[in-house]
């Protein structure tokens, strides 16, 4: 390595401590490069003369999309950074690496173009050190190193996730496959973590970790923040802060440093730590064991499939109020007539109903029988996820349905904003470095959604296949009633490897068949069948939708694993006839 001591301690936060400078909560210190360049100067000489061996340029969040300026803005302000960062280091040993943070776009080619723009005004700068920090996903980083690396094969490139004190990022990336997927990446020479997580949280971490030979770092907040007179403050720990800083050092952590809080005074006395202690008896942190192979499951709807078994999960609807006598009345009388599973929706079209995972807890233990629930990513973090994942397991419930969810509608959004952290595949991946870990004991059995109907069925295809590689190990399928969608279902049966349920919703009325022809998106109705329904009363709509759906499950037969039959309108009359059907060979062998 290029770095001819024990151990490399880089300075600390910048943003914060201008803002305590400054006596303001500004979003972007950034701006200062150009507007007050003397106090970002002072700033770095203060962590220099505090011991720092390495600064960061105040860089972190030049991009277009966090300054909300043109390029043309931002990259003087880049330039002045690092000019700032070298006039500090002027005359010392001190080294200048160039801090880039994450730029957040919907538009990937937009992101993969602002990273190339960045590292070419470093490169033209003169930089050959670089901290890409604070990351929490991997994707359009390593294109960026990979850019980097061909423009300027000599770079030192570390590269810094922010880890919550559970090991995962805020995007439900384990710090575990981190060091899996990036360990041997030639692009990167030194990996490691920085933010959210204060010092003691992070020693504890990587002492489960095995991170090889590769130099580490780490680079934590100096603790977590507090709100006083309106303002976000740390509380001030210097000492403590440094003990543990010492502690990680003796972890093997080749690179040191602080983030969000840390002040001069934090590194100033991490410093003479380190100084005064001698740092040649590096203890490896024992790695911790990760199940590679799920083990086997005693989960009853996996069971059955893997038996052969063609399961029948029924959809119901939660109520938009507290009044669950109907679901649980039909669950009841649903389980009479055969079914496995009970599957609840979460708030479909984005209206708050009764939470799909409290309602399946309350099935299960009311009813006594297995429960399904969905958990869409929409209004709901990796924490959230995680938390009512553990609930989730307490109460024996192991299988759920993962989807993106439905957007808010048009005419919510003045008063409600949808918030989405994650997607279905994306969610896949946490739960599955879940399973591994904290439910390795009872996995949950994950299962995804397949729209048959999709306009572009291939990437509909690939798509499902993606989620099958980050651990989706069923589909249910959207309804299947038109050719197309029968040959879509059998395309998927031959390239997936996963199980598939086939959806079967029963058609009630004409005017919900025209409804679902021209409202629902995701489902398509030939005339034909919207024909049959016309002018027939009730009781004929009812014999229609039974023999209709029955006619389809036995099409699909040969192309599915289970069925997945979903309630419309409350009609569990009409449900517990085709599931009661379902359960005879006919629709089993």
């Amino acid at each position: 390595m290029i770095f001819d001591r024990p151990y490399l301690l880089f300075d600390g936060a910048m943003g914060s401590y201008y803002a305590s400078l400054t006596n303001t909560d500004i979003p972007f210190c950034e701006v200062a490069n150009a507007e007050n360049p003397a106090l970002i100067e002072h700033i770095h000489r203060e962590y220099i003369e505090a011991g720092a061996q390495a600064i960061k340029t105040n860089t972190f969040s030049c991009n277009t999309v966090s300054l909300n300026r043109s390029f043309d803005e931002v990259e003087p302000l880049i330039r002045a950074g690092w000019m700032i960062a070298q006039r500090a280091v002027w005359g010392t040993r001190v080294h200048v690496f160039a801090d880039i943070g994450p730029v957040s776009h919907d538009d990937e080619l937009s992101i993969t173009e602002q990273y190339r723009k960045i590292i070419d005004v470093f490169l033209d700068c003169g930089a050959k050190h670089f901290l890409f920090e604070t990351f929490s996903g991997y994707k359009h980083l390593v294109q960026a190193l990979d850019y980097l690396k061909k423009n300027c094969p000599d770079a030192f490139v570390i590269t810094s996730f922010a880890v919550a004190p559970d090991g995962f990022t805020r995007k439900g990336v384990s710090g575990h496959k981190i060091l899996q997927r990036l360990g041997k990446n030639p692009n990167i020479d030194a990996l490691g973590f920085n933010c959210i997580s204060g010092p003691n949280h992070l020693l504890q971490y990587i002492q489960k970790l095995d991170w090889g030979d590769r130099p580490f770092s780490v680079m934590p907040n100096a603790g977590y923040p507090i709100v006083t007179n309106e303002r976000t403050v740390f509380n001030n720990n210097p000492s403590y802060f440094a003990m543990k800083m010492l502690e990680i050092q003796k972890q093997g952590v080749f690179f040191l440093g602080g983030c969000c809080g840390t002040t001069p005074e934090h590194i100033r006395q991490t410093a003479r730590l380190l100084r005064e202690e001698s740092t040649g008896q590096a203890v490896s942190g024992q790695p911790v064991i990760y199940v590679d192979h799920q083990p086997e499951s005693e989960n009853a709807l996996l069971r059955k499939l893997k038996a052969g078994v063609k399961p029948v999960a029924v959809e119901l609807d939660p109520p938009a109020d507290t009044d669950i006598s109907f679901i649980l009345r039909a669950s009841r009388e649903l389980k009479e007539q055969g079914a496995d599973v009970i599957t609840v929706a979460d708030c479909p079209i984005a209206r708050a109903r009764v939470d799909s995972s409290v309602l399946a807890i309350k099935i299960a233990r009311e009813i006594g029988i297995d429960t399904l629930p969905h958990m869409a990513c929409r209004d709901r973090n990796t924490n959230a996820t995680k938390a009512l994942l553990l609930g989730l397991s307490v109460e024996k419930i192991s299988n759920v349905l993962i989807v993106t969810g439905d957007p808010i509608s048009q005419a919510d959004r003045g008063e409600v904003k949808g918030v989405f952290n994650m997607n279905s595949s994306v969610l896949a991946s946490f739960i599955t470095d879940l399973n591994r870990t904290i439910f390795s004991h009872n996995p949950f059995f994950l299962i995804g959604a397949l729209n048959v109907n999709a306009a572009n069925f291939e990437a509909e295809l690939k798509r499902a296949k993606l989620k099958e590689e980050r651990g989706v190990q069923a589909f249910f399928t959207q309804p299947a009633f038109t050719d197309r969608a029968f040959e879509n279902l059998r395309m998927a049966k031959e390239c997936l490897n996963a199980y598939l349920f086939g959806g079967i919703m029963p058609i009630v009325s004409y005017k919900s068949a025209c409804f679902i022809a021209n409202e629902i998106a995701g489902m398509e109705l030939t005339e034909e069948i919207i024909a049959l329904y016309e002018d027939k009363t009730r009781e004929e709509c009812a014999e229609i939708a039974v023999s209709l759906s029955l006619s389809n499950a036995k099409r699909m037969k040969d192309m599915v694993d289970g069925y997945y039959c979903i309630t419309p309108f409350k009609r569990s009359d009409i449900m517990g006839e085709i599931v009661r059907a379902l359960k005879a060979r006919e629709y089993q062998e």
